[in-house]
């Protein structure tokens, strides 16, 4: 199990848009680091009973912001796991500060016409939802949530080969280790 004492938090924390490769990464980093993995969005379906999609259409995104909070401060204070945030979740000053004090925070960035490619077919994405112009909204939710993905610890492209982006954590966890 790799020892987060060295780099002196609590867990490791994925945060970018949605489609950015979250899930993916977290969960082969957590394989290969021997710790838990947890991704928010799947937290909050198996807590709720509801599909991430279902609890828009029916509740809302403010309903749905309350219950991410709640969960994601949860997760965030849990020690030796790596945690994939759900891309709306940095906008929340909370959960923020529960990054900052408790995680050790990675960036994943992807060029939007690559996000677009890869969420062109995606059916529970409920910003994207029955809209034509995916690339607009993907650039307004980049636009808002910029200024925070940039105080990530590390920030890393995730355009291409996953296992090159993998390669680089590692390398970044074991130069920033105490």
């Amino acid at each position: 199990m790799y020892d987060l004492n060295k780099i002196e938090k609590k867990n490791i924390c994925f945060m970018g848009l949605m489609g950015s490769g979250k899930s993916i990464i977290g969960k082969d980093l957590s394989k290969y680091l021997n710790l838990k993995f947890y991704d928010t969005d799947k937290e909050i379906e198996v807590k709720t009973k509801k599909r991430i999609k279902t609890i828009f259409e029916e509740n809302g995104e403010t309903y749905f912001r309350d219950i991410e909070e709640k969960i994601c401060l949860e997760l965030l204070n849990y020690s030796n796991c790596v945690i994939s945030l759900g891309g709306g979740s940095i906008i929340n000053k909370k959960i923020r500060k529960a990054i900052e004090q408790n995680s050790y925070s990675i960036y994943l960035q992807v060029k939007l016409h690559n996000l677009v490619n890869r969420l062109e077919s995606s059916k529970k994405r409920p910003l994207l939802s029955n809209n034509k112009n995916k690339i607009e909204i993907l650039k307004n939710l980049y636009e808002s949530r910029r200024r925070f993905f940039q105080k990530a610890d590390f920030i890393i492209n995730n355009d291409n080969d996953k296992t090159q982006v993998l390669e680089k954590i590692k390398t970044e966890l074991n130069s920033y280790a105490k």
